[in-house]
């Protein structure tokens, strides 16, 4: 024999012990993070290595998680099972914020003075990771309008943990940057932080272990990773190609008509077994249920909660009666909703039973009622004290209830009968707190996601400078919230309070990586839209990368979850930074260089008119020049420039000068002579 049971808190229990399951995941999750940014950051290098920068990076996420939450627990803060997610989703921000910084760095001079670096590297990274960490806190605080509480919870944990993740991203982990830029600076090994020779024509193990403090003597900047040059040697050309660009179009038309397909295929509400771990007894018991039972649905209690009601009087017990009978009138699309004659009633039964020898005189009434109780199964159902009756309830059993939209449509139905009767009647199931989301899932979803990419769109205006650039980040928004919608639909997602909250992270994450790119081509320097296209994915399509994989490895271990929440939240933030990612370095470069006024032109003048060319002296001179133009050159460079009324050139610009030029203006090196103004 096999016996399935449950009770009243069995749910309850039970979705508490699932948010216990998880909590050995956090270090599974930790180290994979580390290692994968560790992985990522490690140089050839022993003086370029920033093995020690990836480590610290990852600590700053772990501090702003315990910081946060150590500061709302600490003013009293509700912690749901949903906000156990939050670190994962925390690390993965904090560690994309990271690859930013770090590839700014990368960016800047070597010869540079550590401040002039780090002024540099905030000058462009702290943009970027300021916009994404408004819009993804934003995001995440607009979710608190929802009238739900585990949503308002998760909401406020994770907006609070992402500003303190900025917080400790920009002094915290900035200043570990500085101190390892301190050790580059003196030409240090990573490891034993001894002073090393720069590189020599050495055995290459030899100048892995023993030597360091390479970079590229043409651009004065650290030598760039080989997934860099592949972004722009091959990548950037291969995306702003026209039949490539033909090819993205149709493959975003593809893209869209499968994620509105999907949005049309969506279903409300979340299975209540669900709500327990895949090995709970509440599973079992639920798979019974509908197995063999079903037709029925829950047995709702009808409460009379006036105090007043005289059960004693006959006439009384009437109108109750007949609210009853109303109740079993009830349909539902043509279907009764309630199962007729199986309505159980302590006052009826207490009246039949023959104890009370009048039940129309209150004394007798009050009187033999204790007895009754004691000796039938209706002890629980009234609610006595100094002789009057609180409270008292009755069941109703319904029935042809097997969708959450039935649901929803069962408890309207029965509170718009109760609150029709004549007397003060309350109907409740313990499932009606998770009934009632269906009610306002689809209305709270949609308001949210309007509000927030209204407020996106607000914050991209203000911090990108360009207009059309900042609606295409907003585009890129709405289209990466349609394709999870569409998507997470033919993942057999349906549209609860979990997803909902998956559905708000989505906004906030579908910006990082259109701002990102939109930004660094709003930001670039070349002339062509096709080559800031170019410019950008070169910059940041590493970052992106790495920002991508980073998060996707903060929540893949809980795809290995007994919960079907945890499982949930994995799915969702997977489509989330897939498409995000591909919106970032596929989509959004591609749709930019169609609208080339995003980026601003680079000028060949001064303010003032002044010539940002060498003068004909000053080319001549450096015509006559023969051989490599070192860093020792500078200053009789520098001499020449004054003459020719170059605006200023920095020893970190100097370089072979047969097959480059200075433009004073843009303070770069040109990379071939034809492209000097």
């Amino acid at each position: 024999m096999t016996i399935s049971y449950f009770t009243s808190i069995s749910r309850d229990e039970e979705f508490e012990k699932s948010s216990d399951s998880i909590i050995p995941l956090f270090s599974l999750t930790y180290a994979l993070a580390i290692n994968f940014s560790i992985i990522s950051c490690l140089r050839l290098d022993c003086v370029r290595n920033k093995v020690w920068v990836a480590t610290f990076g990852v600590l700053s996420a772990g501090m702003a998680v315990l910081s946060s939450f150590g500061l709302l627990l600490y003013c009293g803060m509700p912690f749901a099972m949903t906000v156990a997610t939050a670190p994962f989703l925390i690390l993965g921000i904090g560690v994309d914020d990271m690859f930013i910084m770090i590839s700014c760095w990368q960016q800047t001079q070597v010869h540079d003075n550590v401040e002039d670096r780090m002024a540099a590297t905030y000058k462009d990274a702290a943009v970027s990771i300021t916009i994404t960490t408004l819009t993804d806190a934003l995001a995440f605080y607009i979710g608190l309008l929802t009238p739900f509480g585990s949503v308002q919870s998760f909401c406020m944990y994770t907006g609070t943990a992402v500003l303190f993740c900025y917080l400790y991203n920009i002094t915290f982990f900035g200043a570990f940057l500085a101190l390892n830029g301190s050790r580059e600076k003196g030409n240090r090994h990573w490891l034993t932080c001894m002073k090393v020779p720069e590189p020599e024509e050495n055995s290459k193990k030899y100048n892995l272990c023993c030597v360091g403090g390479a970079y590229d003597h043409e651009t004065g900047k650290e030598e760039p990773m080989p997934i860099n040059n592949f972004f722009k040697m091959y990548y950037g050309p291969f995306l702003t190609n026209t039949w490539t660009k033909v090819f993205v179009i149709l493959l975003y038309a593809g893209y869209l008509g499968s994620s509105i397909y999907g949005c049309f295929q969506i279903q409300e509400g979340i299975d209540l077994k669900n709500l327990a771990a895949d090995s709970s007894y509440v599973g079992s018991y639920y798979d019974n249920e509908d197995q063999y039972f079903s037709e029925y649905g829950p047995n709702v209690m009808v409460v009379v909660t006036d105090s007043k009601f005289q059960y004693w009087d006959k006439t009384a017990r009437e109108r109750l009666d007949t609210c009853l009978e109303r109740f079993e009138s009830l349909t539902l699309d043509g279907r009764s909703l309630v199962a007729k004659n199986m309505i159980l009633s302590w006052l009826n039964e207490y009246v039949k039973s023959g104890q009370v020898s009048n039940p129309n005189n209150k004394t007798i009434f009050m009187d033999s009622l204790p007895a009754f109780l004691q000796l039938s199964d209706f002890t629980q159902d009234v609610n006595i004290s100094k002789q009057v009756i609180i409270a008292s309830r009755m069941f109703i059993q319904t029935i042809n209830v097997s969708t959450a939209v039935d649901e929803k449509n069962m408890l309207n139905k029965l509170r718009e009968t109760a609150n029709g009767c004549s007397e003060k009647l309350v109907v409740y199931h313990p499932a009606f707190i998770y009934f009632d989301q269906y009610a306002v899932i689809v209305s709270n979803t949609i308001q949210n996601i309007v509000v927030a990419t209204l407020a996106m769109l607000v914050i991209s205006l203000m911090l990108i400078p360009n207009p059309i650039c900042s609606l295409w980040v907003t585009f890129a928004i709405a289209s990466v919230i349609v394709g999870v919608a569409g998507f997470m639909a033919l993942w057999d997602v349906n549209l609860d309070s979990v997803s909902m909250i998956n559905l708000v992270i989505c906004i906030g994450f579908s910006v990082d990586f259109s701002a990102h790119i939109s930004y660094a081509f709003v930001s670039s320097k070349e002339v062509t839209a096709n080559k800031k296209a170019v410019d950008a994915v070169y910059h940041l399509g590493y970052p992106i990368i790495q920002g991508a994989v980073s998060t996707i490895l903060g929540v893949v271990v809980l795809s290995a979850a007994e919960s079907y929440i945890f499982r949930t939240f994995f799915k969702i933030m997977f489509l989330v930074i897939l498409f995000g990612a591909v919106h970032g370095i596929v989509f959004i470069p591609v749709f930019l260089t169609f609208f080339g006024i995003c980026g601003g032109k680079v000028s060949d003048k001064k303010d003032d008119g002044r010539s940002n060319t060498l003068s004909q002296s000053g080319h001549r001179w450096v015509t006559q020049t023969t051989g490599d133009f070192n860093m020792k050159n500078t200053h009789e460079l520098r001499a020449v420039a004054a003459n020719s009324k170059v605006w200023s050139i920095s020893s970190n610009q100097s370089s072979h000068y047969s097959s480059h030029c200075v433009n004073g203006k843009a303070n770069s090196v040109y990379e071939n002579i034809e492209d000097c103004p």
